[in-house]
């Protein structure tokens, strides 16, 4: 007979693996294609190189089937995302010791620009970054610890139940509009280019930081039982729409940075 203690401890596991998936596949492919549609010739080509004629939206969701099912990935499991308590700040929250989305960005960013690796470790960093950024675009990824990113905050999504990290995961993206990823890329992918300049200017600890304010407004406007409906679904669309094109813009400067600067 499996003791209480047992059940909870697979709970929590089960818990903990579910926290990893951001955005869903959706949202992974619009972040992509977003951005695959901003890269230069030059990184382009280079990307497509590293990944055996691959695009970076073949890969967009590579990470959360390595990081829950591959033995030699499951190390990256914490990587998806940083926790912050309500009450603490971004700088004052303890670290995880085994890591979180923004280190494993920067040092992804770090291990690309070396041009020290070989094919296989590229593609490896290549792929971690691709679903990264879109991962510390998604609010709930930089939500609390205490409730493991919204994944214990119940609410209901038009009267069934769930949880606040999974309906910002997928049901809102889904909802919203049902377009596929290369619809949303047409639709949202309208920025000015000065509006551009800004939207990639500052560091990834910078936009992890926007990501984790959205993240509070989006604790305080959905207390636990909230059922989710229409009237919030139009509130969160353009964050939804904002978060996707950010990520998308930022991950192709990521890439022409570190690939246009191997050039020169």
């Amino acid at each position: 007979m499996i003791s209480t203690k047992s059940v909870l401890s697979l709970a929590m596991a089960a818990l903990t693996s579910v926290s990893c998936w951001a955005w869903g596949q959706k949202g992974h492919d619009v972040v992509a294609y977003i951005a695959e549609n901003h890269l230069t010739a030059t990184t382009k080509a280079s990307v497509e190189k590293a990944l055996d004629g691959k695009s970076i939206v073949y890969y967009a969701n590579w990470l959360d089937d390595a990081s829950n099912n591959i033995d030699q990935y499951k190390y990256t499991k914490t990587w998806h995302y940083r926790n912050v308590d309500a009450g603490q700040t971004f700088d004052s929250m303890p670290l995880n010791e085994k890591g979180d989305v923004v280190r494993a960005l920067n040092e992804a960013v770090a291990k690309l620009r070396s041009g020290k690796l070989s094919q296989a470790d590229e593609a490896f960093y290549l792929k971690l970054l691709v679903h990264l950024v879109g991962d510390m675009h998604q609010p709930l990824h930089m939500g609390h610890l205490s409730d493991l990113g919204g994944n214990l905050w119940k609410v209901k999504f038009f009267g069934r139940d769930t949880n606040l990290h999974s309906i910002w995961d997928t049901n809102l993206v889904e909802g919203v509009h049902k377009w596929s990823y290369t619809e949303w890329q047409q639709q949202i992918d309208r920025v000015p280019a000065n509006e551009q300049d800004s939207i990639v200017k500052g560091s990834i600890e910078d936009w992890a930081k926007e990501s984790l304010a959205i993240a509070t407004q989006v604790y305080a406007n959905t207390p636990e039982g909230t059922n989710v409906s229409y009237d919030y679904q139009l509130k969160a669309r353009p964050i939804i729409e904002q978060q996707l094109e950010k990520g998308g813009l930022r991950l192709a400067s990521l890439l022409n940075r570190i690939y246009d600067a191997k050039r020169k």
